[in-house]
Order: C-alpha cells, then sequence, then structure tokens
C-alpha cells in the first residue's frame, strides 16, 4: 500500500479582529458598543408577512463621547452592523464633573423624562438598563437617575441624551450669562459657613456684637 507523500495543507490565515474606531480631531478613538434592544418586527405584503429586525445600539469610549444608532435590516447581525454605523456619525462630547455630572438635569423626548443628579464619588451607577447603557458608554460612574413617563427603550436613551447634552460646567454658564461668579450663586457659601459656625459655637473674630436693648 502506497503512501501519499507530500505535506498536509495549512488552513487559511486567521484575518486580525477588525478594531471599532473612529477619528475625532485627528485622534483615533476606539469605540465599545453595546446593544440596548432587538426587535422583530413584520410588514404585510400580499404574499405574506416579511419579517426583519430593528437593533438599538449605543456607543462610546467610556470617557467623554457616546452616540446612539438605529438600524434595520433582515438579519440580525446586519441590524447590529447598521446602528452601529449610524451610531458613529451622531457621536457627542458629554461634560462630567470628576466621575459624575456638574449638575442636575431632567432630560425630554417625546413622552419620556429623565433626571440625572449628580451624587457622591463611590456611590455608582443607580439607573435601568436602557439609561445606564448611555451614561457608562459617556464615561460617568457615579450618577441617580430617575425614567419618567414612558417607558420606551428608544425614548428613553433620546431623552437621556438629551439631558446628558444640557450639561455645561461653570465656567460655560459663566460666560453665557455675563455675570461673576459671587453674583451666579450670591452669598450662599458665606452664609452656609456663618451658620455651621454658629451650630459649633464658634464665635468669628469679626462678628460684631449687637447692643442689648432693655
Amino acid at each position: 500500500m502506497q503512501q501519499r507523500s507530500g505535506t498536509r495543507k495549512s488552513g487559511k490565515s486567521k484575518e486580525p479582529v477588525k478594531r471599532n474606531t473612529v477619528v475625532i480631531d485627528t485622534v483615533e478613538i476606539e469605540l465599545t458598543e453595546r446593544v440596548v434592544n432587538m426587535a422583530r418586527v413584520a410588514k404585510v405584503v400580499k404574499g405574506g408577512r416579511r419579517f426583519s429586525f430593528n437593533a438599538l445600539t449605543v456607543v462610546g469610549d467610556s470617557d467623554s463621547y457616546v452616540g446612539l444608532g438605529f438600524g434595520k435590516a433582515r438579519e440580525v447581525p446586519e441590524a447590529i452592523r447598521k446602528s452601529i454605523e449610524h451610531a458613529k456619525k451622531g457621536l457627542t462630547k458629554i461634560k462630567r464633573q470628576g466621575s459624575t455630572i456638574p449638575h442636575e438635569v431632567t432630560g425630554k423626548f417625546k413622552s419620556a423624562r429623565v433626571l440625572l443628579k449628580p451624587c457622591a464619588p463611590g456611590t455608582g451607577i443607580i439607573a435601568g438598563e436602557a439609561v445606564k447603557a448611555v451614561v457608562e458608554l459617556a464615561g460617568i460612574q457615579d450618577i441617580l437617575t430617575k425614567s419618567l413617563g414612558s417607558s420606551n427603550k428608544l425614548n428613553i436613551v433620546k431623552a437621556t441624551l438629551d439631558g446628558l447634552n444640557q450639561l455645561e460646567t461653570i465656567e460655560e454658564a459663566k460666560e453665557r450669562r455675563s455675570v461673576s461668579l459671587k453674583k451666579m450663586f450670591g452669598e450662599y457659601s458665606s452664609r452656609r459657613r456663618q451658620e455651621k459656625r454658629k451650630d459649633l459655637g464658634i464665635v468669628s473674630k469679626n462678628a460684631t456684637e449687637t447692643p442689648v436693648t432693655e
């Protein structure tokens, strides 16, 4: 019995994994995607029903950029791919203050409203599935949220993005209103300091004695 000579054919070389990146201001940013919702929809035609899939995806760099995408196709992978490409075209930069947001804000979209509140470091993300996907990929680590109104995931995600886009830093608010920080916040900080000193029984050196009337 003759033995076959020759070497075993080598299989095809594996292609490198395609990185999900986008270039913004000449800087390459690596994105992470998360599918928020998948739905099968049907269209009634003459020959029967034609099925397709809708994909709602959020992409972000877990630092400051986040975007929302929606795709529709006959197959699930194609619907997800379309939604990711759509999300890349609508990336927005979110303003943060440390690991949380600068101030409280309410985002609105149609019948959905999402309340976003800053919190202390270490609190974590207190949010539902749809809101959590957005704030996590935006790089926010500590936040309190409450979804009000509609329970539609698309509306909730868009309301969350609307709220995040309303955020502004103290410097931006100062420039927009053309006022000083003291005038913007008033004497709140000094009043709070005096109240705390009074509660602790500390008398300020600059405090003047009020005359006692009989």
